[in-house]
């Protein structure tokens, strides 16, 4: 018989796109092409010619043939050949096809190999020489095969971790969590070639395109790059970070969802502005469109440990005055976990791997950091790569406050070991992740500082070693617009009476934990008997607050006190955050697929003064058509409501969330939510 003869005439080949979107979990891309999870099985069908002789298992000289990358290459693992076997096998790219009882079509199926590179690949079919194209595909990570460097054995977790479109972002401060809604929106039409593009746009793929591309077939160096990519401080990345200036850009507080922020970036490059909640939620997205296991985390007393001694100092001067220093204890700070095996390290260090993608310090000469095992973080193993004493010093550094005298000597009048890492947050409904970064209350560590505490406690009641107490006390109710009192709480524990000077000041602070605008003060001179307390009151108007604090609407309360004739000094700070005003909404009627409905939406001024150019907006998935619709209300008086009635129509059946955002000029970016089940 003949080569010819041998050869069979595929008219068209049938990528099976819905049967094979369901098996992969990928229906939600939508069924324009067809995306696949590696390590798993895909069936393709192939249509032949009438003219077609029969075709024959096991007798034919079928080669498939699949490729990625500019410059696919056998070494390389971007250009695979390979042949029919009687079954698929899970460990290597494989095919096997049966044929249907007419004879007139073939059904192969193809499985991938779970170490294979993501991205895009072209199939085609080798008979004997005489090649046939049968279309695209697009390869992600496959956290349902075992194989699979991002397994992740919960069908539950990973429903959340890979599918879910939404979710909660935690913000404020470690005793007022306040939490922030977020759209993902990794299914959203063209969002994952956008990510694709984030890997072609990084300064990896240019030198050398094969390495690169051949190295996306490890999470952890995938989860690198984007961590440097999605800020832009090394690259044309994602995000603009800034903490000042927003004139030219978007507030970060305005975003609203990751879909808006990467259509921008993909069409004129770099996006103003973001904070590090918005890159770690747009890193999210990215990473779960890419099939990567991915939670936002938020750190409450987190630390910037420049100087890399896993200790945060803070300088002050005798009048109380904060003397500039590169440390810092932010309110809070947002970073991924993302899920994975970590072969470099060990399988000890398997799991959730922390990545960071603000641009705070460079690691290996670029701004980014990790990904660092949990596992490592948690037992000091700060030798691990990647950038782990960085994260360490994040959630488990001390901290030292240190006064600068008049000789220029620095003494040590307060130290913690319990002010960074607390209340690590996470998942749509919040989840305390702390025991994962950090040693358990009750654990052998934690005993030794219960321990330690005992002691001197004990020490103070018996006065064997006196001392002062200094706390602040907060009010209950605490909205912007309104005036409130706080108080600074001076206990002697010495044995005789002691005269102090008590300084009590208030100052805005951003969550980086940059001062802003002095909005309060008070100083007194105390005679504090043995056993007893005095109190120094701070009353907080909104006529000095109003124009000082920013729109994370934080204030930092500090008090200190100076006995100069004994060099004994005390500090206390808490940080407040103003509680905003709450957006009503409410839907006029039942929503349903393609046709109208009315949300109403409302929010009452709590400021003793106008607002300015206020506006409503809502986003949702599927709700919204990808992009905000908005809906100006101008002026509202003082403690006048604000209300707006904005038309969307829903396109697809399910459940959704809409989310509302109020600005206005002096309310900045009050964001609401409500689910939404769409009806037929």
């Amino acid at each position: 018989m003949s080569q010819v003869e041998k050869v069979l005439d595929i008219q068209r080949c049938d990528l099976n796109i819905k049967s094979n979107s369901s098996s992969h979990h990928t229906e939600l891309y939508g069924e324009e092409r067809l995306i696949v999870r590696r390590g798993q099985p895909f069936s393709i069908v192939l249509h032949l010619s009438p003219s077609n002789k029969e075709f024959k298992e096991g007798e034919e000289n079928f080669k498939f043939i699949v490729e990625t990358g500019p410059l696919p290459r056998r070494e390389s693992d971007t250009k695979v050949t390979f042949s029919l076997q009687e079954s698929t096998v899970d460990t290597e790219w494989s095919a096997s096809a049966s044929k249907d009882a007419s004879g007139g079509t073939i059904t192969v199926s193809i499985s991938s190999s779970p170490k294979a590179p993501i991205g895009e690949y072209t199939l085609t079919l080798d008979q004997l020489g005489q090649k046939t194209s049968l279309g695209k595909f697009t390869l992600l990570f496959n956290a349902w095969c075992p194989q699979d460097a991002v397994y992740m054995q919960s069908e539950e977790k990973r429903k959340e971790y890979v599918l879910a479109q939404h979710g909660l972002v935690y913000r404020g401060n470690f005793k007022r969590i306040k939490e922030k809604p977020w759209n993902f929106g990794q299914f959203e039409p063209g969002i994952l070639d956008i990510c694709l593009k984030i890997l072609d746009d990084s300064p990896k793929f240019v030198p050398d395109a094969d390495k690169d591309i051949s190295s996306r077939n490890n999470p952890v160096y995938v989860t690198r790059v984007l961590s440097a990519m999605i800020n832009s401080n090394d690259d044309r990345g994602v995000l603009v970070g800034e903490w000042a200036d927003f004139s030219g850009g978007n507030h970060p507080s305005l975003w609203m969802g990751s879909g808006e922020i990467l259509r921008q970036w993909a069409e004129s490059g770099p996006v103003r502005y973001g904070q590090c909640w918005v890159f770690a939620a747009v890193a999210c997205t990215v990473s779960r469109a890419l099939g990567i296991p991915c939670r936002v985390v938020t750190n409450f007393g987190s630390a910037h440990d420049t100087d890399a001694n896993l200790v945060i100092e803070r300088l002050y001067d005798e009048n109380g005055d904060r003397i500039s220093g590169d440390d810092s204890i932010w309110n809070f700070h947002v970073w991924v976990d993302s899920w994975m095996t970590r072969p470099d390290l060990g399988t000890e260090f398997d799991g959730w791997q922390t990545s960071d993608p603000t641009p705070q310090e460079t690691s290996e000469g670029v701004f980014c950091c990790g990904p660092a095992s949990l596992h490592a973080v948690k037992e000091g193993e700060v030798a691990m790569k990647y950038d782990t004493p960085f994260i360490f010093a994040e959630v488990n550094a001390d901290m030292q406050d240190l006064v600068r005298l008049s000789n220029g000597k620095f003494v040590k009048f307060s130290e913690s070991t319990k002010s960074v890492g607390n209340f690590i947050s996470t998942k749509a409904e919040r989840h305390d992740i702390t025991h994962q970064y950090k040693y358990p209350e009750g654990s052998k560590e934690e005993r030794q500082v219960y321990e330690k505490a005992q002691k001197r406690n004990k020490l103070l009641q018996t006065g064997e070693k006196p001392g002062l107490h200094l706390k602040i006390k907060l009010a209950k109710n605490m909205i912007v617009g309104s005036n409130f009192e706080v108080y600074a709480v001076l206990t002697n524990n010495f044995l005789d009476a002691r005269t102090c000077n008590l300084l009590f000041f208030a100052r805005a602070i951003s969550y980086n934990g940059k001062l802003g605008d002095s909005c309060g003060f008070s100083s007194e001179n105390l005679e504090v008997p043995s056993g007893e307390e005095r109190r120094l009151s701070l009353k907080l108007e909104y006529n000095r607050y109003g124009t000082a604090i920013d729109p994370d609407m934080m204030i930092q309360v500090s008090a200190i006190t100076i006995d100069k004739q004994t060099i004994d000094f005390h500090k206390a700070e808490k940080i407040i955050v103003l509680d905003e005003p709450d957006v009503g909404i409410k839907l006029l009627g039942e929503a349903r697929v393609n046709q109208p409905v009315t949300a109403q939406l409302t929010l009452l001024n709590s400021l003793p003064e106008p607002l300015l150019n206020c506006s409503f907006a809502i986003e949702g998935i599927g709700l919204t058509d990808g992009k905000p619709i908005k809906a100006k209300v101008g002026t509202v008086g003082a403690k006048q409501e604000a209300k707006a009635s904005i038309d969307f129509k829903p396109t697809i059946t399910g459940s959704s969330v809409l989310l509302v955002n109020f600005d206005s000029d002096k309310l900045k970016n009050i964001k609401s939510f409500i689910d939404v089940v769409v009806k037929e």
